[in-house]
């Protein structure tokens, strides 16, 4: 008797403690959704600008369809969702693992350069463009991460459809690259140091010659020259810089027009 007693108690407590759970579960609502139905639920939401309900359902779809073709491209769509939501972090992280898990994907091209636009991008910050901030004075990071995005593209896949883009952000990202150089050379000639600025500046002009900022990296290294005394390499330096800028403005004094040529990206 007590032995029935005991077994009703526990199949009792077995009940109460199933129906608890059962009352503390919030429901499901995507429970059984095919993966399309779970794609299309996230691309509605990513097209509306809900890009936090757009990253929950691929995720859903990720876990439940982890080999479908959809699966793929939820992982695509994740990035980009993390990108318009100004998540740049996460947005390259995700871009990463898919690059990772499907190198030879027919649209890992696109990943690549969604990689490069998200670096280029932070790099263009509202921050910096609301507060005057110059380019070349931030840390160039993200410039470098954007370009070595970009040039992977335009190297694997030179007939992709967004290689011509590519190549143009990286044509602003070779300058601005090469202007951050210039602008530490500057620093340290206003501080005197005559041989870093000298190095700092021969440095952009090896490395990134076809950078429109060298036509200042020369006349830094003009002057770095004059200070030290180093008169051959001073007029060496001189002859190249008459015969490339003949007409020269930052010899002359003007360090060129008005405004940040850069912002030409953000009209």
């Amino acid at each position: 008797m007590l032995s029935v007693i005991r077994h009703s108690l526990a199949l009792l407590l077995g009940v109460l403690v199933a129906a608890c759970g059962t009352w503390g579960e919030t429901p499901d609502e995507t429970r059984g959704w095919s993966a399309q139905k779970l794609y299309s639920e996230a691309k509605d939401n990513l097209n509306s600008g809900n890009y936090g309900e757009a990253i929950k359902y691929y995720g859903k779809l990720e876990a439940r369809y982890p080999y479908s073709r959809l699966a793929q491209q939820a992982q695509i769509d994740t990035a980009y969702a993390y990108y318009k939501d100004d998540e740049p972090a996460q947005a390259i992280a995700a871009a990463d693992r898919f690059i990772k898990m499907y190198p030879n994907h027919p649209n890992v091209d696109y990943v690549f350069y969604l990689k490069g636009l998200i670096n280029f991008n932070d790099e263009l910050g509202w921050t910096g463009i609301v507060g005057g901030q110059d380019l070349t004075e931030r840390d160039p990071k993200a410039v470098r991460e954007a370009f070595e995005a970009l040039r992977e593209l335009t190297t694997r896949f030179p007939e992709s459809r967004y290689a011509p883009d590519a190549i143009a952000r990286m044509t602003y990202l070779v300058n601005a690259l090469a202007s951050h150089e210039i602008h530490v050379a500057r620093y340290y000639m206003t501080r005197g140091a005559y041989v870093a600025a000298a190095s700092r500046a021969q440095f952009a002009i090896k490395t990134y010659p076809r950078a429109p900022a060298n036509e200042e990296g020369l006349v830094i290294l003009l002057g770095a020259y004059d200070a030290l005394g180093m008169t051959d390499l001073r007029d060496d330096t001189g002859r190249v810089l008459m015969k490339n800028f003949p007409d020269s403005k930052v010899l002359k004094g003007e360090r060129g027009p008005s405004g940040s040529w850069w912002q030409i990206w953000n009209r």
